[in-house]
């Protein structure tokens, strides 16, 4: 992770200043206010430096008093959050409950390997955007659209996006285990749900989604540890000791799973299981 995340500000910083290092040494420098009367501060240019040499921007004027961050800095930032975006899809979303579900569904028929586990994942990824697209949509809207169109600050559009994923997150969270990692991290209560700090949200969610996909998983598991019992006790009667149970059960399981509309049961239940 440290490997990537240097490469990835080596890239900025060679995005940055790559036009300054591919000048032609002999070519005249480029003019300042100092020396063309053409460009002045107060048409909004930026002033470059005496020496024409190469260097990263970190921040430049908008124009209007307000500060943005540099190309080169926004890049930096942007690849940072790639790197951090497998890690972020598992923990701040519902991709969690998901893939647990799944797989304990696959146990439960006695096929670990059926689906494969490529299927199964990325299923539950566009599962995943499908629950959380009227998060995303907010904070498209909320945050993205206005911080591109220069009528809020980072830190605004940033501190939005936050509050929406937070609120989402809240509303999967039990009490209890909020009040947990409160207790953990020795962070005092706070006074509404929404001011829970978000170190203490994310911690709390995951827990709670372990929780309820346990949960759904135990209720999946209950009909196929029927059909396992009923096949093993009917086995042991008719003294075939040597048939695995489970040879006779999967297929019974398979033709019930299909007759109920499993799938289309388990996938529902997924689906409405949420608060957006």
């Amino acid at each position: 992770m440290i490997l990537q995340r240097l490469l990835c500000f080596v890239l900025a910083f060679f995005v940055a200043v790559g036009p300054a290092f591919g000048q032609d040494p002999g070519s005249s420098p480029a003019p300042t206010p100092a020396n063309d009367p053409s460009l002045s501060l107060d048409s909004g240019a930026v002033q470059q430096p005496q020496n024409g040499g190469p260097g990263v921007t970190l921040q430049i004027n908008a124009g209007d008093g307000k500060q943005q961050l540099g190309t080169a800095l926004e890049i930096a930032l942007l690849m940072t959050v790639l790197t951090m975006a497998p890690a972020l899809v598992m923990t701040m979303t519902c991709f969690t409950r998901i893939v647990v579900v799944l797989s304990f569904l696959k146990r439960a028929m006695s096929m670990q390997d059926l689906p494969p586990a490529t299927i199964t994942t990325g299923f539950a990824l566009f599962m995943t955007i499908f629950v959380m697209r009227p998060v995303v949509s907010d904070i498209y809207d909320q945050a993205y659209v206005p911080y591109v169109e220069n009528r809020m600050g980072w830190q605004q559009a940033a501190d939005i996006a936050g509050k929406r994923m937070n609120k989402f997150m809240l509303a999967q969270t039990r009490e209890e285990d909020v009040a947990l990692i409160l207790e953990l991290s020795r962070t005092p209560r706070p006074a509404t749900a929404m001011d829970t700090p978000f170190h203490v949200a994310v911690p709390a969610f995951v827990l709670s989604e372990i929780k309820t996909a346990f949960q759904m998983g135990f209720v999946l598991f209950l009909p196929f540890v029927v059909i396992d019992l009923v096949i093993s006790s009917i086995l042991v009667s008719m003294g075939m000791f040597s048939l695995p149970p489970v040879v006779v059960s999967t297929p019974l399981k398979l033709l019930l799973f299909i007759l109920v509309g499993g799938w289309d049961l388990v996938v529902s239940s997924l689906a409405q299981s949420f608060n957006t």
